[in-house]
């Protein structure tokens, strides 16, 4: 009995997943070498901070000289060549951690501007999108964006609204979020900043980071972001943090967001990390190779949904910039019943079926799959839909690419199986 008659797989789709892998063998050794440089760094990185066992030891209370706390942002700051970093268990999500970056960055009548459209649902009521009385927006913050046009930056638009409108902060969120649009590459990344700095030195350069991280050579900060921001329940937690967030960039501006965490005056000094430190550390020293399961996961997710006539985002073959696949299922029913599959191909909670709920912070109601070892991780195979047309669902994740690719597998069995062969 092979692995997939095991998981009880169709033999039909099982014949398709093989041919798949075949054709993506030299794709596969691609990722492993990108994999293996971005180790490279982190191993670096461990041993120039000269990490020893006692370095995990935590502390509690306020969390005053914590060595372990420490090295860990030092670590940080090292793979993203920045100044300075904030990595901790205190930040509940990577919403969060963007959401007191803002509150830093900007003060009443600072100007915050978007250039790559609509960002992520969970901001709206942070920015005043929509409306809430501890909003950006209640502390008299404003708040304009400007779309991107086919899938990049508009170039002479930010030009000349920078030209014209005294910004303090542009944000930058590279992965889709619940739309269509395509996440934004590194390359694009650079380009927008090189276009910023024509026009204006001062203004702050913020990037939202999340799903995002080790999918490329270099980060955003080594391409002239001034701040960088994401979850540790996503790429750099590698499927190990139970939690947390980093903000990562000049020294000057993380101890703004020191401050915003904790309190003025004490900012970074405190915060006790309750022994939680090894596991961050464990979690970023795996990072680099759960990234590339995820990748891999995601590749093989694209390959096979389009030989089975699905639209997907990005194609198998195209340049990635985050871990998430969108596939395009057409209809709620489709929709839900592949995320279920997820649900059912999953190590924790396989027995029950997700369904569609008023998840907070979302105008739609939300289907989510995630069968993880912690709670929202979506470095883990997880798959998630807002219930709206096009009705597409959100896939991410994949600790290892057995694991992701079988939970796929299981997802697609489960989508097919009231279909006519």
């Amino acid at each position: 009995m092979n692995s997939y008659e095991l998981m009880g797989i169709s033999k039909k789709i099982s014949s398709l997943a093989s041919q798949c892998e075949e054709e993506l063998k030299e794709i596969y050794e691609d990722l492993d070498k990108l994999g293996e440089l971005n180790s490279a760094k982190v191993l670096k990185a461990f041993q120039d901070n000269e990490v020893v066992e006692s370095t995990f030891n935590g502390t509690s209370g306020y969390g005053y000289n914590d060595v372990g706390r420490d090295k860990l942002e030092a670590i940080f700051a090292n793979i993203f060549h920045t100044e300075a970093a904030l990595v901790r268990n205190q930040f509940v999500s990577g919403s969060h951690a963007l959401a007191k970056t803002l509150f830093a960055l900007l003060r009443p009548n600072d100007l915050l501007l978007s250039i790559s459209g609509l960002p992520y649902d969970t901001l709206h009521e942070v920015i005043g999108i929509k409306d809430n009385p501890s909003s950006l927006k209640s502390f008299g913050i404003n708040y304009d964006q400007i779309d991107l046009v086919d899938n990049d930056f508009n170039y002479p638009k930010i030009k000349e609204y920078l030209k014209n409108n005294k910004v303090k902060v542009v944000e930058i969120q590279r992965s889709k979020g619940y739309s269509t649009r395509k996440s934004i590459t590194i390359d694009k990344v650079k380009k927008v900043i090189e276009t910023i700095r024509e026009v204006n030195q001062e203004v702050i350069i913020m990037v939202d980071n999340c799903y995002c991280e080790f999918v490329s050579e270099v980060e955003p900060s080594e391409v002239g972001a001034d701040i960088v921001v994401g979850s540790l329940i996503k790429n750099l937690g590698g499927g190990i943090a139970p939690n947390g967030a980093y903000v990562v960039g000049k020294k000057a501006l993380i101890d703004l967001v020191g401050e915003s965490l904790t309190l003025p005056g004490e900012g970074r000094e405190v915060g006790p990390t309750l022994g939680i430190t090894k596991s961050l550390m464990q979690g970023i020293f795996f990072a680099p190779s759960v990234v590339i399961s995820s990748l891999k996961t995601s590749t093989f997710t694209a390959l096979i949904m389009t030989k089975l006539g699905y639209k997907v985002e990005p194609l198998y073959n195209e340049k990635r910039a985050d871990i998430v696949e969108n596939i395009y299922l057409g209809n709620p029913e489709d929709l839900i019943k592949y995320c279920q599959g997820i649900q059912l191909g999953s190590p924790v909670d396989a027995k029950f079926l997700p369904v569609p709920w008023d998840m907070p912070g979302y105008d739609d109601q939300v289907i989510m799959a995630s069968g993880a070892f912690t709670q929202g991780s979506s470095i883990e195979l997880s798959c998630d839909a807002p219930l709206r047309s096009p009705y597409i669902a959100y896939q991410q994740g994949g600790l290892t690419y057995a694991y992701g690719k079988l939970g796929v597998l299981k997802a697609i069995d489960y989508l097919m199986s009231d279909k006519n062969d």
